[in-house]
């Protein structure tokens, strides 16, 4: 019989590129933050893809996206993830995944980075129905035309893509 009062310290990771970070992670980071002691946000370079914003501006804009979380440190990655849950003793990988597509995605990431580190679980968490929507190459793609951001990303997101524009 397992004695539940030996409680052991779980440390999470959230990863990906945030070009931008959006309302959806926002609320998935903030409800999966509340389930673990630790929590790490993990900015990917990801070099395959032609990011609004550099690495520093990324993770710096997550951070204040994010400020309000206590247990939660944000960094940048330019390495495997798996590479990090060893150099941090991350055990929980949590994603987010808004339909069955994305569903699809994280499974074949979940089983890829169990096979590369055994002792890693994903755990899925589905945004608030407002956030469904909403993904970073969408919000690039209406900033792109001078869309509407409000509601969709951050402040701290609009005001540097405003300042990015000249606005």
């Amino acid at each position: 019989m397992n004695d539940m009062s030996e409680h052991k310290s779980v440390i999470a990771a959230y990863s990906g590129t945030f070009d931008p970070i959006t309302n959806g992670h926002v609320d998935v980071i903030t409800r999966a933050a509340r389930m673990f002691e630790h929590m790490i946000v993990v900015v990917a370079q990801n070099s395959g893809k032609n990011p609004m914003f550099n690495m520093e501006e990324r993770v710096e804009l997550c951070r204040q996206s994010l400020a309000h979380v206590p247990n939660l440190e944000v960094l940048g990655w330019d390495e495997l993830i798996v590479n990090l849950f060893e150099a941090r003793g991350v055990t929980v990988l949590v994603r987010g995944a808004r339909g069955v597509g994305d569903f699809e995605y994280e499974k074949q990431m979940a089983l890829m980075n169990r096979h590369l580190q055994p002792g890693i679980d994903t755990i899925l968490l589905a945004p608030a129905p407002q956030f469904t929507q909403i993904s970073s190459s969408l919000v690039r793609e209406i900033a792109g035309h001078g869309g509407d951001l409000d509601g969709l990303v951050p402040g701290p997101v609009v005001e540097k893509i405003r300042q990015k524009q000249g606005k």
